[in-house]
């Protein structure tokens, strides 16, 4: 904030690690752009055993590179760094939560992740169990909206209890939004395409050929979200798509729901020219969210 400067108690309690999480989160976040208090920041931290250390580090790399430069290698900087910022078990200070675990957790808890698992397996017990030749198409159909509501449940004060903290900080919204959304897709994606490859694919398209009609309804409803909120934005993305895919082939007048749906994907996502449709409906998506990336500061904050 512009004209803000950290308080001496706020930046002692950092100095001396009994600042939580959030708190120094936040003021590390703010030393980024301020050069006042980042410098009172380094003073404070110097005067307490942690300077001590800092000193011994500023020492060995100078003693490392001074007397013949030339001859100093980067694996001997490196070594005299490792050898002075590594304190005896007395000194060592206690560890941090992890941040980015605490960022992304929300997205794989709860009843998401066994869903995923739920679709992929039920998928291959379709087809190899039951014998149902149209298992590659319903996966398919269905694969594209499983980000979509991972998002939706990784997000807001229904998915994390710490969501308001979380929210208070200056790394929260599209930032904290985009960690999530990596992780979902870090997790869905490799997990429906092997799904995917081990279906039976009479006529139906790739395994592969949901990847970017999911992604492109992942930051569509991302992008809807600064104006409707997150929830309604994937409700509509992903309720939108399943309508559009799933309505024609349970409505085929002659019962045969595989082949028209089989039918219906491969219009929706077969062929190169509509993976460039999709390709190019992501990038403008894409931009949507950038220009709109100061909603998620205000977005479910409170």
């Amino acid at each position: 904030m512009t004209g803000w400067h950290a308080p001496e108690t706020l930046i002692a309690r950092y100095a001396d690690g009994s600042l939580p999480d959030a708190d120094a989160w936040s003021l590390e976040k703010h030393l980024e752009s301020c050069a006042s208090c980042a410098g009172r920041v380094s003073g404070a931290v110097r005067a307490t055993a942690a300077g001590a250390v800092l000193a011994d580090v500023r020492d060995a790399v100078l003693a490392a590179a001074t007397p013949t430069p030339a001859e100093a290698t980067p694996q001997d900087l490196r070594d005299a760094v490792l050898a002075a910022a590594t304190p005896s078990p007395a000194e060592a200070p206690p560890l941090r939560t992890p941040r980015l675990l605490w960022a992304a957790a929300p997205a794989v808890r709860g009843a998401w992740l066994p869903a995923v698992l739920l679709v992929a397996l039920g998928a291959v017990l379709l087809a190899h169990v039951a014998g149902f030749s149209g298992a590659r198409p319903l996966l398919l159909a269905v694969a594209p909206v499983v980000p979509v509501a991972g998002v939706a449940l990784s997000y807001g004060r229904h998915a994390d209890p710490l969501h308001e903290l979380a929210a208070s900080t200056p790394s929260a919204g599209l930032r904290l939004v985009l960690t999530r959304t990596a992780v979902v897709l870090a997790v869905s994606l490799p997990l429906l395409t092997l799904a995917g490859l081990v279906l039976p694919s009479p006529g139906a398209p790739g395994a592969a050929a949901w990847l970017l009609p999911g992604l492109t309804l992942t930051l569509a409803a991302l992008a809807l979200g600064g104006w409707l909120g997150l929830r309604t934005a994937t409700a509509v993305t992903g309720g939108g798509w399943l309508c559009a895919v799933l309505a024609p082939a349970l409505a085929a007048p002659d019962g045969a729901v595989a082949r028209h749906l089989s039918d219906q994907l491969s219009a929706y996502v077969g062929g190169a020219a509509t993976q460039g449709g999709w390709a190019a409906a992501a990038a403008l998506c894409a931009v949507l969210l950038a220009a709109r990336r100061t909603a998620y500061d205000r977005l479910e904050r409170f």
